[in-house]
């Protein structure tokens, strides 16, 4: 009890340091976040911008914005304060109650509520059990698409006025930074569909590739796995490190023109034969090159530069040190050390320690020194994936 009165003191004590906005301050937010909305295509970066905007309208404590999965039935947020993804149903809590209803869900005091009493016990009182946090005011708004549909909610925890509660006017600003916000969510959530549908592809045209030289798809994840933690070891961003991820799927994307007889063939090949292997770099360069999303051309980088080596003698067009592209100098060791780690038609998977070696070796020489050292650092999740993904020869 001693515990719980001080936190109602503690939220007290901070809640008299904050007043609602006056109309100036009002208009400043609006202004303010509505131009940056209107700028912003990134989902998780504009779910936060919501977040944020309706915070300040409101004088919120918490505000998280939660969005409808229709294919799911869930409800899902990656934006609530210091909490990562999380999914409830569609039907679940508080948000499930407004967003099925389409009604505004008003609650003074969470724990005197009779009204939504279960649904308290079974959320917010639970967690305010588990983490000390004391949960007073909710508001839960639903928010519509331009079609009148309702594609997700505002939630706002703690009004942090002295007032302690939130009023009609915290529902009409916040439905207010809803409007706002909608047009370019729906732009938001259909680029990222279209994102994810191009990540579909790629990853398929990948593995038919693959099929052909008859190893499995896993090794186009494989590789796609390594390069991302290789990239974000060398110091590259999230996001360029995300979109390597997701191009280089496609590295052999040229071998789909490789007749069978070289492509399949289980001894050496003959220097005519290997020839015509090399020309899967330049047939897949030409497959991407025209294409204007940055994935694929991308895509087109890695296809055509993922045997080049820092020497100078890689193929197909002998660039040397850093005239390669970083992109390529990943994607090279991290296609080389699954290649030799792995069962193929003409021979059997290299040990672990005769693959370091070879990277020993060839550091300098195949390979970038930067780029192996990022791939030594990473090696132990690297190994990890190597097991996740294990695939065994096609019949």
């Amino acid at each position: 009890m001693k515990d719980e009165h001080y936190m109602d003191e503690f939220l007290l004590s901070e809640t008299r340091k904050k007043l609602d906005p006056t109309p100036e301050e009002m208009l400043r937010i609006i202004f303010d976040y509505a131009a940056k909305i209107a700028n912003e295509r990134n989902l998780d970066n504009l779910l936060m911008l919501m977040r944020d905007m309706g915070r300040e309208l409101i004088v919120a404590d918490r505000c998280t914005v939660w969005l409808m999965d229709t294919h799911k039935n869930q409800l899902w947020t990656k934006v609530a304060h210091g909490v990562d993804e999380i999914r409830i149903g569609s039907d679940s809590g508080l948000v499930g109650y407004s967003v099925s209803t389409g009604q505004p869900v008003f609650i003074d005091d969470a724990y005197t509520n009779e009204q939504f009493r279960q649904v308290l016990e079974t959320g917010a009182l639970t967690v305010d059990r588990q983490t000390g946090y004391r949960t007073k005011a909710l508001m839960v708004i639903p928010f519509r698409n331009n079609e009148g549909e309702i594609m997700g909610a505002y939630q706002a925890v703690n009004k942090m006025t002295e007032a302690e509660q939130f009023s009609q006017k915290d529902l009409e600003y916040l439905t207010l930074a809803a409007s706002y916000a909608g047009k370019s969510l729906e732009s938001a959530l259909l680029l990222q569909e279209i994102e994810e549908t191009q990540k579909e592809i790629i990853f398929t045209m990948g593995e038919i590739g693959e099929s052909r030289s008859k190893e499995t798809g896993n090794h186009v994840k494989r590789v796609a796995e390594y390069s991302y933690l290789i990239a974000l070891s060398l110091g590259m961003g999230q996001e360029e490190a995300e979109l390597l991820k997701m191009a280089s799927p496609m590295h052999d994307i040229g071998k789909v023109a490789i007749p069978d007889a070289v492509l399949k063939k289980p001894g050496k090949l003959t220097d005519e034969e290997f020839e015509i292997m090399k020309s899967h770099t330049t047939i897949g360069y030409g497959l991407l090159k025209n294409s204007k999303r940055t994935i694929i051309k991308t895509a087109a980088i890695v296809a055509s530069q993922h045997h080049e080596k820092w020497n100078g003698r890689g193929y197909p067009s002998g660039l040397k040190g850093t005239d390669i592209h970083i992109y390529g100098r990943i994607t090279a060791i991290a296609d080389v050390f699954d290649a030799l780690g792995s069962d193929r038609v003409y021979k059997k998977a290299w040990e672990l320690e005769r693959i370091l070696n070879l990277f020993r070796e060839e550091t300098g020489q195949h390979f970038d020194p930067k780029v192996v050292q990022a791939f030594m650092d990473q090696l132990p999740k690297i190994l990890k994936i190597k097991e996740e993904y294990r695939d065994e020869l096609l019949g």
